[in-house]
């Protein structure tokens, strides 16, 4: 050969350039889509622990809040503690039940 690589050589290393550049994309892409998810669980588990404050202020401190939105949401929270206690009551009672 006269020092030229093959025509077929010149395309396989396109193709691996053209792969190798995907893949420093694609893991650019995974890099942030990793960083937002943890972004969107602290900010999840942040505006948990801010309705559990205002739930305790709202309940148990006596403030008065008088949006409608934020009273329904707050019976629908006492009526599902209600609801997860008597379904706790029952399993207890169904686990000290002796199948024979």
């Amino acid at each position: 050969m006269n020092g030229q690589q093959p025509p077929w050589r010149d395309k396989v290393q396109e193709l691996f350039q053209t792969c190798s550049d995907e893949l420093k994309r694609t893991t650019k892409i995974g890099k942030k889509m990793l960083t937002a998810t943890k972004t969107n669980s602290q900010l999840h588990e942040c505006y948990e622990e801010l309705g559990q404050l205002i739930y305790k202020a709202v309940t148990k401190e006596g403030h008065e809040w008088e949006n409608p939105k934020a009273r329904e949401l707050i019976n629908l929270i006492k009526s599902c503690r209600h609801d997860l206690k008597a379904i706790e009551e029952d399993v207890v009672k169904i686990k000290e039940t002796r199948v024979d």
